[in-house]
């Protein structure tokens, strides 16, 4: 720590925690209870029930669930691919050709989710390329989204792998690809799964523009939360949020145990 007096550190915790719990532990306990409780005109609520979960896993939510693990898969996994892809082939070209490519790949991160789901339902509203009103396209602005994300974690991996690994492989007679397959990615591992974790976090919360550009049939749960919301049907809304958070949250920590395991290796 910074702070290297005992007194100094204990200060340091009693004006951390409070502000932890006031920022972070005070909405998620709001919303915790709302998703449990059936009348709210108090203080605290009245009295609690399940029926929101009850009706959140039997109706059109359980749907929006499902379509946000769908798309958070398959986005983050094609954000990854790519990802890897274009760190392992720039890793080694000449640092200012470098650095004009890293722009191109991060830009989409400096520029507002809505512009984004704005300009692919422009692009892809008419033919030849006529995609608005597929799940297609939801998936198209998860991937722009989040594929900046995936590109930074798995170059910064790249860097900090020695490279005496790969020199001794390629001294052994290695092929290339030999030396990708056997040597890079083992040792890059932990940070796919990095990558992947954070690419799938992202794509889970995402709403500015897949709200813009979802079909009929394949809404997720940010924007069924928004829906709810804007509809006055707060209880809903706060369950559907709880899910969202649980489900991501359980996907992450399976992630990270096989991040762990694959780093003690």
């Amino acid at each position: 720590m910074l702070v290297w007096s005992k007194s100094g550190r204990v200060l340091t915790w009693l004006l951390a925690i409070p502000l932890f719990v006031i920022i972070y532990g005070l909405p998620i306990g709001v919303i915790a209870l709302a998703s449990v409780s059936g009348q709210w005109n108090d203080v605290l609520p009245s009295h609690f029930t399940l029926e929101h979960y009850a009706d959140a896993f039997r109706a059109a939510s359980f749907d929006s669930l499902k379509a946000s693990l769908v798309t958070g898969v398959l986005a983050s996994a094609a954000a990854l691919v790519s990802g890897t892809w274009a760190a392992l082939a720039l890793r080694r070209i000449q640092p200012v050709p470098k650095r004009i490519l890293d722009l191109c790949f991060f830009i989409p991160s400096a520029v507002p989710s809505v512009s984004i789901g704005l300009s692919l339902l422009v692009a892809f509203s008419q033919p030849p390329v006529l995609l608005n009103g597929t799940r297609l396209i939801v998936m198209i602005a998860h991937f722009v989204l989040i594929s900046a994300f995936t590109y930074g974690n798995v170059a910064a991996g790249l860097a900090r792998i020695p490279s005496d690994c790969e020199q001794v492989a390629e001294s052994l007679g290695a092929r290339p690809f030999y030396r990708l397959r056997r040597v890079t990615l083992p040792l890059l591992l932990p940070y796919l799964i990095a990558a992947f974790s954070l690419s799938f976090a992202l794509s889970m919360g995402e709403l500015g523009a897949t709200v813009m550009i979802y079909p009929p049939g394949w809404m997720t749960l940010p924007v069924s939360i928004f829906a709810l919301s804007d509809r006055g049907a707060i209880f809903d809304a706060a369950t559907l949020t709880m899910i969202l958070g649980m489900a991501t949250m359980l996907v992450l920590i399976g992630l990270s145990r096989i991040s762990s395991k694959a780093t003690v290796r």
